[in-house]
């Protein structure tokens, strides 16, 4: 992919260089069956994907380095590639699929002003809240003297403690929210010193996030300190290591809301779902390259499918996103997580296909990876239709055997619906499709201006049949599709938002609250490496979930009784990539490699096959045939067009 190193592409970009805007990118996306690197460095990109060890997520993030050190300079030499490396940017779904599991700390709840019926006022509030408080709640009332306060605390935490609490969650609510956790953190940092061996942390929901909500606020600490231990040791320990390469810079982790930040100035809740965020940046920049209104992003990884959404140049963002179907009090991108993947076991069940929503993953992976698993995945069936090339597949770096995915899908999908394998691996295609295409038109209504972006290391196989199951006329599969969300992650800023609530409506006190909000940016960039006066500085007045940009020192008129607050960002602009290339002067046919013997519905056929590598810019072909990248395989379906432009990016149009 032909791209360049973005140093001015607004007026802000204009006016500051990028920090550190020499040496290499390294872009990493940990999913749960693969990890994926993108190092890009000036016009050059290179990439590689590696299996994920969840058992010690280290182990896969630093063989994915040595990994592309061997791609980048034909040897092993990991020192060499830290040391030319100007920002290294992270994310992983560790913190999301703990969440799902369930697999975290016992949390304990101490609330005052606040009922824990108020937190579980609907059925899915109520099933996450068991999970991770259950019956781990204690009360207190503010209102008594100090002493007895002190005492009914002290007594409250060791209760929580002694029900197997090991992390406290502390809220109060109503008027004396922060000045009624300030008062309880100053008692009981008395009576539990955190300097003590086995000292049971105790987290402040003010101290989280500002919301005047106390139901979100609290949620919202609830989720920070059930992901909080786990992101800690993993993150911290990948940072000590790296440092031991003497990095120019500290590991940046890239966050839930688009932008990144050293591992010590993330709170764990911003890591969640980040990595289709990933995704969702990197498709905003194709849309805003290409002119793309309406772009549909289809992150197929091995397990789920991630759902987003660009529409006039934004990516689809809920102002008060949700976690596990729980509000909470951050801005979370809007995307729907199919379980329909790569990895997805495909089983029978009363006589009929279903897809999901349990995965393989990459451990021990589709039963063709002879790992030793031995469920049906669509990865056994593209194999056994022939899709997939046995000597080509993953770079050629991992052997897959077509008689194990024969022997899987005979025994899981043939033999209950007496089928022969052949045809029930085309069953097992056409119940994966409509899984997918049906998560498409759940998301959101499909128009004459919506293109499909397919990517992901499954995005491309089947888009043109996924996208005329869902009624979708054009397809872009990007030329970095297989470590797409990782090249994402790459047109990210280092920022922090800073919110306070206005307690008065006049320009003095909007002025005091953004001195204020100032000085924590301050603190909070000087800590990050800069000064604040190299930072963008944006400010807006919020008004229930609603923003509106607040340029002069007046307040616009508001509602009765609102309850207004002023957010602040500030924003370190970094070193980025941009796309190059067009579409619509492709005047010459591409050309094929030899064919590929395949079959579609259940016919065998002889299809052309394309290298993307072998293509030059401009090029064109009409299906049904197959592309092939490196890293992904494409089945273009009769009545499709594709063109590859000079960025090695493919755009399928459906004719007639």
């Amino acid at each position: 992919m032909s791209i360049v190193l973005d140093e001015v592409t607004d007026a802000d970009r204009a006016r500051r260089a990028p920090a550190s805007g020499t040496g290499k990118l390294i872009n990493i996306d940990n999913g749960g069956t693969l990890t994926d690197i993108c190092v890009i460095e000036g016009a050059q990109v290179w990439r590689t994907k590696t299996l994920t060890t969840p058992y010690d997520l280290s182990k896969c993030l630093f063989e994915g380095l040595r990994k592309i050190s061997r791609v980048i300079y034909g040897e092993e030499d990991l020192l060499k590639l830290l040391l030319s490396t100007a920002h290294i940017r992270y994310s992983t779904t560790q913190g999301t699929n703990a969440l799902v599991e369930r697999k975290g700390p016992r949390l304990g709840l101490l609330l005052s002003g606040l009922d824990a019926a108020a937190l579980q006022q609907d059925a899915q509030q109520r099933d996450v809240f068991g999970g991770l408080v259950g019956t781990r709640v204690e009360t207190l009332d503010l209102g008594t003297d100090e002493a007895a306060l002190e005492v009914a605390a002290t007594q409250a935490i060791n209760r929580l403690a002694s029900a197997g609490a090991n992390r406290i969650v502390i809220g109060v609510g109503g008027a004396q929210r922060d000045a009624g956790e300030t008062r309880l953190k100053k008692m009981l940092l008395k009576k539990f010193p955190p300097h003590l061996l086995g000292a049971i942390p105790l987290l402040y929901s003010h101290e989280v996030v500002q919301d005047d909500d106390d139901v979100r606020r609290v949620w919202t600490a609830l989720f920070n300190a059930f992901l909080h231990p786990a992101m800690e040791r993993f993150l911290y320990s990948a940072e000590h290591r790296l440092r031991e390469y003497k990095t120019k810079n500290p590991l940046l982790i890239f966050r839930n809301d688009g932008d990144s930040a050293r591992v010590s100035r993330t709170a764990a809740i911003k890591t969640y779902s980040s990595g289709p965020r990933g995704g969702a940046e990197g498709a905003k920049a194709l849309a805003a390259h290409y002119g793309f209104e309406r772009l549909l992003g289809m992150d197929v990884g091995g397990t789920t499918t991630d759902v987003s959404l660009v529409e006039a140049g934004a990516v689809r963002t809920d102002r008060r996103g949700r976690i596990e179907g729980v509000a909470t009090s951050l801005a979370l991108c809007n995307v729907t997580s199919a379980g329909v993947g790569g990895s997805s076991i495909l089983s029978v069940v009363d006589g009929r296909i279903k897809v999901g929503p349990e995965s393989v993953g990459g451990a021990p992976g589709p039963a063709c990876f002879g790992l030793g698993g031995t469920e049906a995945t669509i990865t056994d069936a593209f194999l056994v239709q022939g899709l997939l090339d046995p000597v080509s597949y993953f770079g050629g770096e991992l052997k897959i055997d077509v008689e194990r995915a024969r022997a899987a899908i005979d025994e899981r999908i043939a033999k209950p619906l007496k089928l022969s394998v052949e045809d029930a691996a085309a069953a097992m295609e056409q119940a994966w499709v409509q899984k997918v295409a049906d998560a498409l038109k759940a998301f959101t209504t499909i128009t004459p201006d919506t293109t499909l972006a397919a990517f992901g290391g499954g995005g491309p196989f089947l888009a043109t049949r996924i996208a005329e199951a869902a009624g979708i006329k054009q397809v872009l599969i990007p030329g970095l599709a297989a470590v797409f969300s990782a090249f994402g992650i790459g047109f990210s800023d280092i920022a922090h938002e800073y919110e306070a609530p206005l307690t008065a409506t006049d320009a003095a006190t909007l002025k005091a609250t953004r001195e204020q909000l100032l000085e924590r940016a301050r603190r909070g960039m000087f800590a990050e490496g800069f000064d604040l006066a190299d930072c963008r500085i944006e400010t807006w007045l919020q008004v229930g979930d609603e923003l509106q940009p607040l340029l002069g020192d007046a307040l616009p008129s508001l509602p009765q009784g609102a309850k207004p607050s002023l957010l602040l960002k500030a924003t370190r602009i970094i070193a980025r990539a941009t796309l190059a290339g067009q579409f619509g002067s492709a005047e010459q046919a591409a050309i094929a490699d030899g064919t590929r013997q395949a079959r579609i519905d259940g016919q065998a056929q002889a299809l052309p096959l394309y290298r993307t590598e072998q293509q030059s810019a401009g090029v064109q072909a009409q299906g049904p045939c197959v592309l092939e990248d490196a890293f992904f395989t494409a089945r273009i379906d009769a009545g499709w067009r594709f063109e590859i432009n000079a960025s090695g990016d493919i755009l399928l149009t459906k004719q007639g």
